[in-house]
């Protein structure tokens, strides 16, 4: 071998390190995330009314606990729009740690809120407008840092870890609440369900240590140098730039609002359903776990299939899915059978949500140029997650409430918002073979 081909390989072989390292660090952050967001969206279906609301109506209650896991939704986007412009002008990976350090520290705060009825309500919104601050930053940093990084025909696959991390983060948080779940009741809402937010400060830890490795994305630094050598042009301000054509913001946010509905639905009003139609906490948390494990490998799968066949017919499948299997899923969820609910589980979060969000990471982030992409990804998404996931809960649980328990709205709700979806898709074009160095 020559002098020339051996530097090749060790270059080839370090990118590819590199390249694994990014993609563990975009795994392990939404992991973080999503640990964060299934603690908090179950704890807000099982602990939160109670501890925090005591005093009013059960039904009153349980939405005004989702009204506070609401808050975390309101406030992503402007983390989109914070994160966005620093990461698209100083850098991805220094916002990426910022994010992944505030998220951390604010879970596991909210593990020692007092319980005081109004005090604690109002400490646990504020800490959740912050953490969704941290969020709304997160998840396009991450995703967009591996797409960047694997550049050629496998980086949807790459992308999809920034996704594939949220169901293994559901899968610790819902594992690590059904284990505080079966201490006695009264042990378990004075203090059991603050030892998995607690927990938090060790997979950010881990988590840090992996991010600090990571190298900054190729084509952002090809992008700052050559923005340096045109110092005479005035760079437009990133959010600016998306705002002038914000076709492809708004369209990409309305393409994964009907995932957000699936995921928020079925991680709070899902379980909730379930226990009281006949399964016991536990075994509607296990149900819903075993749904996440599945999803881990069905993401990476859609996201593999996405590479081939296109981001846009995988995504169709999923919601196309969701809306024929609406009415089964809720009778399955409903049945009071243990085994009858994983399987509803598993179809609607396994199967149709993980069609919908293994192609989004790539599918988002492949909409706009490298110069405004971190704030482009962000914003889309959070819109997105604040349409579909942010007022689902208190949405549905008030239409089952107002129909005396029954989900005949509910199953409306999902499916329109499944049509919402379709109809956003069939107005974006297919972006697996776009121009990633594209600037703008």
């Amino acid at each position: 071998m020559t002098l020339i081909g051996e530097e090749r390989a060790q270059t080839d072989i370090a990118h590819r390190k590199d390249v694994r390292r990014v993609v563990l660090s975009g795994y392990l952050g939404s992991t973080i995330e999503f640990y964060d967001f299934i603690l908090y969206a179950t704890a807000s279906s099982v602990v939160f009314g109670p501890v925090f609301f005591d005093g009013l109506d059960p039904t009153v209650a349980l939405i005004a606990s989702y009204a506070t896991f609401a808050t975390g939704y309101v406030s992503r986007p402007l983390g989109g729009i914070l994160f966005g412009h620093f990461g698209d002008r100083v850098g991805r990976k220094k916002m990426l740690i910022l994010s992944m350090i505030v998220m951390g520290v604010v879970s596991f705060l909210i593990g020692l809120v007092p319980a005081i009825p109004t005090w604690g309500a109002l400490m646990l919104i504020l800490l959740r407008a912050v953490q969704g601050i941290a969020i709304g930053g997160e998840w396009g940093g991450s995703a967009l840092m591996a797409l960047e990084h694997a550049k050629g025909k496998h980086r949807g696959f790459a992308a999809a870890f920034a996704n594939a991390g949220g169901p293994t983060g559901a899968l610790l948080g819902t594992v690590a609440l059904s284990l505080a779940a079966m201490l006695p009741r009264e042990d378990f809402l004075s203090w059991g369900w603050r030892i998995p937010f607690l927990f938090s400060a060790v997979l950010l830890l881990v988590g840090l240590f992996v991010r600090k490795r990571v190298s900054e994305s190729p084509l952002f630094e090809e992008a700052l140098q050559a923005q340096e050598e045109k110092k005479s042009t005035r760079q437009p301000i990133p959010l600016f730039a998306i705002l002038r054509r914000p076709k492809n913001l708004l369209l990409a946010g309305l393409v994964v609002t009907a995932g957000f509905v699936i995921q928020a639905l079925f991680s709070t009003f899902g379980v909730n359903y379930a226990v009281s139609h006949g399964v016991t906490e536990s075994e509607g948390l296990r149900a819903f776990a075993v749904s996440q494990f599945f999803s881990i490998f069905a993401m990476l799968g859609a996201a593999w299939l996405s590479d081939r066949h296109g981001r846009k017919k995988i995504m169709l499948a999923g919601l196309v899915g969701m809306i024929v299997l609406t009415y089964p899923v809720f009778s399955l969820v409903g049945s009071g059978n243990a085994m009858l609910v994983i399987v509803g589980f598993v179809l609607a979060l396994s199967l149709c949500q993980a069609l919908t969000f293994g192609p989004m990471a790539a599918f988002v982030s492949e909409q706009f140029g490298t110069t405004s992409r971190y704030t482009g990804a962000s914003l889309g998404y959070q819109i997105g997650s604040l349409l579909g996931a942010g007022f689902t809960p208190v949405i549905v649980a008030s239409l089952a409430a107002a129909a005396g328990g029954a989900v005949t709205y509910v199953m409306l709700f999902l499916v329109a918002m499944c049509l919402l979806s379709l109809g956003a898709l069939y107005f974006v074009k297919e972006t697996k073979d776009y121009d990633l160095a594209q600037t703008n």
